[in-house]
């Protein structure tokens, strides 16, 4: 799992079928303290997530094929599977 935040919304006229009807969500990783950490990842979003909601990504290709199902037979990788309220640190 990976914390991100959502920094905008990516629009695709011409794809693979298989992000048909999928809302894609550009993501910048965090640190646990908030700060960006690595490359920014395109995603799909299963939770409505919007602009400037922090989330968890799941970045592997069994997982996001466990959770989308049959239908995920295509290139999707990365997907928003929840909506982080908080994060706390332990000392």
């Amino acid at each position: 799992m990976i914390l991100a935040q959502v920094i905008g919304t990516v629009v695709s006229t011409i794809k693979n079928p298989a992000f048909a009807g999928h809302k894609l969500l550009l993501c910048q990783p965090l640190d646990p303290a908030g700060q960006p950490n690595g490359a920014q990842r395109v995603a799909v979003d299963r939770v409505h997530a919007g602009i400037g909601d922090r989330v968890l990504l799941l970045d592997e290709g069994n997982g996001t094929r466990q959770i989308l199902g049959g239908d995920a037979a295509g290139p999707i990788r990365t997907l928003v599977v929840g909506v982080v309220d908080a994060v706390e640190l332990s000392t």
